[in-house]
């Protein structure tokens, strides 16, 4: 399945991750009772659990599940500036960007908003941006048994711009499986 080589998520155990921040804070040797401080621990929780953790709960075949199938053949579908955040597991800082997913189908049609779904299914863990835009693809070939598949993600990462203030720095990363690998008039498209 697409995704498996991501971290496991200590999904719905807020507690838990309410005691964790506040174990960072004490380790940081700040007053738990600052007016600033008196609540991070649940406000950093719910802000983990609704925007860095939430798509290990989402599942890639139910979100690609119950294509529109017996259309006329369609020969691209592309979907550009489908805006993502995500949060880097080696410095637990965050990145935001754009991706632009794209597939040829076979017989199955998505509706667009799937494929801004299926783009947070893969951003919101905690997980790099190549590993993203890797399973995104990996997913519409695998449930969709789409002919070829494309993602481009271009990001800006937290964890690039705070040691040498490279804020302008941007990352892309780019996935193709199928005809995308041998037709370059695809890949002219996916890359415009």
């Amino acid at each position: 399945m697409a995704g498996g080589d991501d971290l496991r998520p200590p999904g719905g155990r807020t507690e838990a991750i309410e005691a964790a921040v506040t174990g960072l804070l004490q380790a940081c040797d700040l007053d738990l009772e600052h007016k600033d401080l008196r609540r991070t621990h649940q406000r950093v929780a719910k802000l983990w659990q609704e925007h860095f953790l939430a798509g290990f709960a989402m599942d890639p075949a139910k979100i690609l599940g119950d294509p529109v199938e017996g259309e006329a053949p369609t020969d691209l579908v592309i979907v550009r500036r489908i805006p993502y955040h995500g949060l880097c597991p080696h410095h637990l800082l965050p990145y935001v960007g754009e991706a632009t997913v794209a597939y040829l189908p076979a017989a199955k049609l998505l509706g667009f908003g799937r494929l801004g779904d299926l783009v947070t299914c893969f951003t919101r863990r905690l997980t790099l941006q190549e590993r993203a835009c890797n399973d995104i693809v990996d997913a519409l070939m695998t449930y969709l048994d789409a002919r070829g598949a494309g993602c481009v993600m271009r990001g800006r990462h937290t964890c690039l711009a705070l040691p040498d203030n490279k804020h302008a720095t941007e990352v892309t990363t780019s996935s193709i499986r199928g005809e995308f690998v041998t037709r370059r008039d695809l890949q002219a498209e996916l890359y415009q």
